[in-house]
């Protein structure tokens, strides 16, 4: 029997607590490495791939290893041609451009164009006449003395008569004509559009400079 008089004896049941599992928080050194050169080799193939894109389809990097367009541009200077020039509009007269040399020569050239489509050129006395005009071309780029009579001989007589350029091709020469190789000496005498694979820009090294308006 229970006896009202006396409080009822309450038994209390330990609360046993769930042991606490701590997380393992030692870096995982391998995972770290693996994600840091992936990160870098990410990066390199998209920097190779940018400046294959770049050199191939934007610019052209050329060292020039003679003298044929000083004192415009010196041997061994660094110049940049960009590609993109003639996307939407053709190659101007006195424009540098840098293009694949003439009678499958793989070399690249840099030269003025003096002739354009349709235009007839001869030299007289180093001065350069088009379409029959009495007045020479400019000519204050032009490095040293003036010299030399260039055009197409005839066979029989020996006189000369302007070379015709054809569509789609231009005539080039260089600035130091004395010391340059270029359309007067080629026996491929013009030089197509296609082989044009940009305007010289500037010149990167020694120094900086705007060579577009020369």
């Amino acid at each position: 029997m229970i006896d009202p008089k006396k409080p009822p004896k309450i038994y209390y049941k330990p609360v046993v607590k769930a042991p606490v599992v701590k997380e393992d928080d030692t870096p995982d050194v391998k995972k770290e490495l693996w994600q840091e050169a992936l990160s870098w080799a990410k990066t390199i193939i998209l920097t190779l791939l940018l400046a294959f894109a770049i050199n191939n389809f934007v610019i052209v990097n050329a060292l020039v290893p003679s003298g044929s367009m000083e004192d415009t541009i010196m041997t061994n200077d660094r110049i940049v041609a960009f590609r993109l020039s003639y996307l939407f509009r053709p190659p101007q007269r006195f424009d540098m451009v840098v293009f694949r040399g003439p009678e499958g020569d793989p070399t690249l050239y840099v030269k003025r164009i003096i002739g354009l489509p349709g235009d007839r050129v001869i030299i007289i006395d180093g001065h350069v006449y088009i379409n029959g005009s009495a007045v020479p071309e400019r000519h204050d780029f032009v490095k040293g003395a003036l010299v030399g009579n260039h055009g197409v001989p005839n066979e029989e007589t020996g006189v000369l008569y302007p070379w015709v350029v054809p569509d789609g091709h231009f005539f080039v020469l260089g600035d130091y004509r004395t010391n340059s190789v270029d359309s007067r000496q080629w026996s491929e005498v013009f030089i197509p559009r296609g082989r044009i694979l940009g305007r010289v820009a500037f010149r990167y090294f020694p120094g900086f400079a705007n060579l577009m308006n020369h």
